[in-house]
C-alpha cells in the first residue's frame, strides 16, 4: 500500500494511474479516494495526466484520529451555518499542510491540483499557506467559508443523517444524501450510488471522521479576502443548481482570486454525473495546460 507519513505523524494513503503530467485530486468531506468516479479519472488519464488520488486524514485508509472524540453533527452544522465559534481537533489549514507535504514527498511540486467541495477548501488553503507547492488549481463546487448562502433544508437534513451504524443504513443514507444534493438536470444513477456506498463502507467506513472533518470546516473562519493574495492560475467550476454549497460560493472564490476563470453550469448540483465527465475533463485539461476555455454542459 503506498502511504506517506507527514511531519505530524498522519499516514496518508495514495494511489496513481496514468503516465502523463501529474494531477493531484483532493476529495471532499467524509469521502474516500474511490469517490472520484473511475470514469472521470479514466478521461483525465486519456487526456495525458498521471492522476494521483489520496485519502484525506480521518477517512479511507489514512490515519483516523479516534482519540480526538466525535463531535455531534447537528450542533456542528448549526454553529457552522451561524458562523459561531467552534472547537475542532484540526482545521482546514492542517489538511492543507498534509497535502503540501504529500506533494513534496511525491516530488511533483509545484503541482497541478484539483479539489472538490471540502477538497476545494483545502486547496484554497494550500494556495494561501503553501504557494510554493502549487502551479495551477481547479476548484469544483466549493466555497470560501462564507455563511451568507446556507444549504437548502433538504440538503441539511440529508447531511445530518450521516453516521448510520449498519452497512444497510449507511448505504441508504448515502443514496438519500446524493439524491438530495444531486443534479436536477441529469439522471440520478441509484445503482451506481448504492455500489459506491457499499464499496466505501467495506473499504473503510468512517462516520466519526466525517464529523471531525465537518468540525474542521466549521472551526475555520471565512477566508475570502485572503484569496486576493493567491497567485496560482485558477479555474472555478460550480453548478448553478447546487443545493449544498451554493453557486454564490464559487463566484466569491473567482471574484477574489486575481485572474480566476469561472464556469457555471445550469442544472448541475453537488455531484459528478457521468454526462458531465467529458465537460469537466476537457475544462480541467485545458486549464492545466495554460488554455482558457468556455464550455457548455453536455
Amino acid at each position: 500500500m503506498p502511504t506517506f507519513r507527514t511531519s505530524e505523524g498522519i499516514e496518508l494513503f495514495w494511489q496513481e494511474e496514468g503516465q502523463g503530467d501529474p494531477l493531484l485530486l483532493i476529495m471532499g468531506i467524509g469521502a474516500q479516494l474511490i469517490h472520484w468516479p473511475q470514469g472521470l479519472v479514466d478521461q483525465l488519464v486519456e487526456r495525458g495526466f498521471r492522476v494521483i488520488r489520496f485519502d484525506n486524514r480521518d477517512v479511507g485508509n489514512s490515519t483516523r484520529l479516534r482519540e480526538a472524540g466525535v463531535p455531534a453533527i447537528g450542533p456542528l452544522m448549526l454553529r457552522g451555518v451561524l458562523g459561531m465559534p467552534t472547537q475542532a481537533p484540526y482545521r482546514l489549514a492542517d489538511m492543507a499542510r498534509d497535502t503540501a507535504e504529500l506533494i513534496e514527498h511525491l516530488e511533483i511540486g509545484p503541482a497541478d491540483v484539483v479539489g472538490i467541495s471540502m477538497g476545494g477548501m483545502i486547496l484554497q488553503h494550500l494556495a494561501m499557506d503553501h504557494p510554493q507547492r502549487l502551479a495551477r488549481m481547479t476548484i469544483l463546487m466549493s466555497t470560501a467559508g462564507s455563511r451568507r448562502n446556507p444549504p437548502s433544508l433538504k440538503a441539511l437534513r440529508a447531511l445530518a443523517s450521516k453516521g448510520s451504524a449498519t452497512r444497510e443504513q449507511a448505504i441508504e443514507g448515502s443514496v438519500e444524501l446524493m439524491r438530495a444534493i444531486g443534479s436536477p438536470a441529469y439522471p440520478f444513477d441509484e445503482a451506481y450510488q448504492r455500489e459506491i456506498a457499499g464499496e466505501a463502507y467495506d473499504r473503510a467506513h468512517s462516520p466519526d471522521g466525517f464529523a471531525r472533518q465537518l468540525a474542521a470546516i466549521a472551526a475555520t473562519p471565512a477566508w475570502g479576502e485572503r484569496l486576493r493574495e493567491v497567485k496560482a492560475p485558477t479555474l472555478v467550476m460550480h453548478g448553478e443548481a447546487d443545493p449544498l454549497l451554493r453557486v454564490a460560493g464559487g463566484r466569491e472564490i473567482a471574484e477574489n482570486i486575481p485572474g480566476a476563470e469561472l464556469i457555471t453550469l445550469a442544472g448541475w448540483g453537488h455531484d459528478l454525473p457521468a454526462a458531465l465527465w467529458p465537460t469537466l475533463a476537457d475544462a480541467i485539461a485545458a486549464h492545466h495546460r495554460g488554455q482558457r476555455l468556455s464550455v457548455d454542459a453536455a
